[in-house]
């Protein structure tokens, strides 16, 4: 008699294994076993599947019950090596003895069309959801099937948020790539299937070939803000890159000193994907200044030395856009945004705006998130604690602490929002622009509002406002606001209309939006409780189906301010009630990451979570560790 036994369920699919019942004694029993259970690649890429079968002998393939497959389902060869077709999703391989019919093993292959991860929080919304990820589902992510895979070393802490990009041809060979920027000014490409890890090119951009200066340096954590260590033991790449998959690009801000620790520079970069070479004209140099009195005279100047580039990059139609914060709010600083041109020839600075040219302060940073952009090319930031006029009737009044800012492409101000306590929260340090924003999905024409927009801060309020109207100064010019109850620190996730945020001390909450009134209703949140600053969550799952929320405590950081020192702490939750807690990488010894880094943000692409360290480094000079920096992969085990 033949029996079915599962083994693991992946969505709707049952991975299951077929063997004949014990034969009666003296009588040959046949068992055959198909490896791996599970496996994910991507559109154009092959796996290969392997048999063992008792006693030898032939196997038949299917993919989805037709006879090799098809090149819409994928083919399989009569040895095993399936290549993807053109359908996304899971399919199911079944390998069945020639000599018995009755003898079959089934297997899933995960096939998806992510084509990159090219910019922070996934694409220009900031939404952080991947809709393409067909591996990872809310049966297989549990400690018996999910876990850490490799660990990939690096020269300094990861900071950014690594990007990932599918079938890029490096070395000859084409690969599925995850990139890595580091506080040590380099870049890393490593290939994002691989266990153990296999680097496929690094750079360091503080070198000749990168445009650097002949004795430069990542500048110490010390030598900038109030000498605090905001940032240690070194600062070199914060904000997180940005990919142009069609011009094959990486863009990427370094920031470095000169040998005598007099001279600062931060230059934009346009670094090669597949080799890392820098591009011709490459790279600029960043410099500028803006109308404004707060220096005593006619104009302000960007201080590379004290604006710090934490918020990712952005990049909309070929122009990349950049914002800068401040270094433990040293003065002087401001909130400057730029953009520049790249042509393959030289970058050409397009346009440039600081926020508050009058007053000081207000800088850009929104806990390490990127500039939002919506359908129209809008772009939105919001800025932190700073001078505020923008009421006034008569000049100034171009100064806009603690406020969401709508900019046209060449950063003029359109609309603008900000709180009504925005006195208050500039003086007691309780910053507006603390946290990122994300763009909603528009909600259905002929609604009093179609197109909205999430932001909140340190205050620990959640602000809905209309893209359409923001309305200007105080709350009630707001759709709705939020009390969250715990500050934030970090940009929200957005995924089949339900918004998740993971505030400073408390846990993760789920919030669903009303599609007709455009307000948000709380609806889960997480049992545990995050440490500060909180998180920003990421979401993967196959368009509506297995949503999983995907998040970091990264409470123990490690710098001057933080009290502990430790790893930080992966966790998925049921994106449908995140009071059903899969999988977190503290559960297992064999699962913990190295040490914490704030405002850090997984990537989740093609069945594997990729999360940025700063391996075993306490905060001490970079070469006073073993591993000054390291990249975690989970994904599925073997």
């Amino acid at each position: 008699m033949r029996l079915l036994i599962p083994c693991m369920t992946v969505g709707a699919v049952t991975i299951s294994v077929w063997v004949t019942a014990l034969a009666p004694l003296g009588v040959s029993r046949e068992v055959i076993s198909l490896s791996p259970a599970i496996a994910a690649i991507t559109l154009s890429r092959t796996q290969q599947f392997t048999t063992t079968l008792a006693g030898g002998g032939a196997v038949n393939w299917e993919v989805d019950g037709v006879a090799g497959g098809n090149n819409v389902l994928g083919r399989i060869s009569a040895t095993g090596v399936y290549s993807a077709g053109t359908a996304a999703g899971t399919h199911t391989i079944v390998a069945t003895s020639s000599a018995d019919p009755a003898v079959a093993a089934t297997a899933v292959v995960a096939v998806t069309d992510l084509a990159g991860v090219y910019t922070y929080h996934n694409d220009l919304t900031r939404d952080g959801a991947n809709t393409q990820e067909y591996a990872l589902t809310t049966s297989s992510v549990n400690t018996a099937h999910f876990g850490k895979l490799t660990s990939c070393p690096v020269d300094g802490a990861i900071y950014a948020q690594p990007l990932w990009v599918a079938n890029l041809t490096v070395n000859d060979a084409v690969h599925n790539v995850v990139f890595v920027a580091t506080q040590h000014d380099s870049l890393f490409a490593f290939d994002a299937d691989a266990s153990p890890c296999i680097k496929l090119w690094s750079a360091n951009l503080l070198d000749v070939s990168h445009g650097a200066l002949k004795g430069e340096t990542t500048v110490p954590g010390d030598l900038v803000g109030s000498g605090n260590g905001d940032i240690t033991p070194e600062v070199g790449i914060t904000g997180t890159p940005v990919i142009d998959p069609v011009k094959g690009i990486l863009y990427v801000v370094t920031k470095s000193v000169d040998s005598a620790q007099t001279t600062f520079y931060q230059r934009l970069h346009a670094v090669d994907l597949a080799t890392g070479k820098e591009q011709a004209g490459s790279p600029v140099t960043i410099d500028g200044t803006y109308p404004g009195s707060a220096d005593g005279g006619t104009v302000v100047r960007f201080n590379a030395r004290q604006q710090l580039q934490r918020a990712g990059l952005a990049l909309v139609n070929g122009v990349t856009y950049i914002a800068w914060g401040a270094h433990e709010d040293t003065a002087p600083f401001y909130g400057w945004m730029m953009s520049y041109l790249y042509d393959g020839t030289a970058f050409t600075q397009k346009s440039i705006l600081n926020t508050t040219p009058n007053t000081r302060g207000a800088g850009i940073w929104m806990g390490g998130g990127a500039p939002v952009v919506d359908s129209d090319n809008k772009l939105y930031v919001v800025t932190g604690n700073g001078g505020f006029d923008a009421t006034s009737g008569s000049a100034p009044n171009n100064d806009y602490g603690d406020t969401l800012l709508q900019l046209t492409p060449s950063l003029q101000v359109l609309q603008w929002f900000t709180p009504s306590d925005q006195l208050d929260v500039s003086q007691s340090d309780r910053d507006f622009g603390s946290g990122g924003a994300v763009v909603l999905a528009d909600l259905p024409a002929g609604n009093a509002v179609t197109h909205v927009l999430i932001c909140g801060g340190k205050d620990a309020t959640l602000y809905v406002v209309n893209r359409d109207l923001l309305g200007g100064f105080g709350d009630p010019a707001a759709v709705q606001t939020i009390d969250f109850g715990r500050s934030i620190y970090g940009s929200p996730a957005f995924w089949n209309n339900t918004l998740y945020m993971g505030g400073s001390f408390g846990p993760v909450r789920a919030f669903r939006l009303n599609m007709s009134t455009a307000r948000l209703t709380l609806a889960s949140e997480s049992s545990n409780e995050l440490g500060f600053p909180g998180a920003t969550p990421s979401v993967s799952s196959a368009a509506t189906r297995n949503g999983i929320v995907w998040t970091l405590d990264s409470a123990q950081y490690c710098t001057a301010r933080s009290k502990r020192c430790g790893p930080v702490v992966l966790y998925a939750h049921d994106a449908s009630n995140l009071g059903k807690e899969l999988w977190n990488s503290a559960l297992t010894a064999a699962d913990t990451a190295g040490y914490g880094i704030k405002y850090t943000v997984p990537t989740v692409a093609n069945g594997k979570v990729y999360v940025g360290t700063r391996g075993n480094n306490i905060g001490g000079a970079t070469d006073s560790t073993s591993v000054p920096g390291e990249m975690e992969i989970y994904g599925l085990k073997p």
